[in-house]
């Protein structure tokens, strides 16, 4: 999307999902072309949080930032699907909270504490990130499979090669 037009303008408390290529940066509109995002205190003003920081900190700093510095060229939705699930807080105090934690040092964990889990925490008062929960789900099931080849290939063994010692003793005993 170019960073001049909107497809559809958000609304104050909308969540903004940035596509950073391997994964998703989440903001919280708060209106005036401004969001409040979680990224991490190593970047600067204006810096998007894509870097391998924001990964390996176990700190975060909550920054209220131009849409469009946060954004840049990348693609971004609003994207408030969990509405489905969640009843939506009042948008004043959804404001009032998002407002209270800009330049606060935050703790930061991928998978229990992203900025996914900050923005709809702030939404909806529960803390869920969509993207950990699919990656554990891929992961869990690409184990799951593995674990599964191995078992096969273990009965395969037993079954086809169980008997394989003794036709080795009776080759043995012809000689």
């Amino acid at each position: 999307m170019a960073p001049t037009l909107y497809d559809k303008k958000p609304e104050p408390g909308d969540l903004i999902e940035i596509f950073r290529g391997n994964y998703q940066h989440w903001a919280l509109y708060v209106g005036d072309n401004f969001v409040v995002h979680l990224a991490p205190p190593s970047e600067g003003p204006g810096a998007r949080a894509n870097s391998m920081m924001s990964v390996l900190s176990d700190k975060a700093k909550v920054k209220k930032e131009e849409i469009w510095d946060v954004v840049g060229h990348d693609q971004w939705c609003i994207n408030n699907q969990l509405d489905e699930k969640y009843q939506v807080r009042p948008i004043h105090e959804i404001l009032r909270e998002a407002q209270a934690y800009v330049d606060q040092e935050m703790p930061y964990c991928v998978f229990r504490g992203n900025c996914e889990h900050f923005v709809t925490d702030l939404r909806y008062g529960k803390a869920e990130s969509r993207q950990v929960r699919q990656v554990v789900e891929t992961v869990g099931m690409a184990a799951m499979v593995g674990f599964g080849v191995l078992a096969v290939a273990g009965i395969a063994a037993a079954i086809f090669g169980g008997g394989s010692k003794k036709k080795n003793e009776e080759k043995e005993e012809y000689k």
